[in-house]
């Protein structure tokens, strides 16, 4: 599981898989989200704009990221 750090209080879901280069473009992000590809906390989510929160846990092609803050470093 990789750990990515954001600022501030969320971060969307589409510019989450972009940050964290698991897709190379919003485009692809936009996709893979809409065809049910993406979960969050274990539960499929098709919102791009769905607000990741430290605590977070997505998953995507058998990759996972634990979102944390900057400020829990």
């Amino acid at each position: 599981m990789e750990i990515i750090s954001i600022t501030g209080d969320f971060i969307k879901l589409d510019a989450l898989m972009k940050y964290a280069s698991l897709v190379g473009s919003g485009g692809e992000a936009k996709m893979a989200i809409g065809d049910g590809l993406v979960s969050v906390n274990g539960e499929v989510c098709t919102m791009r704009g769905k607000k990741i929160r430290p605590g977070d846990i997505v998953s995507f092609c058998g990759q996972e990221l634990s979102i944390r803050s900057d400020e829990d470093q």
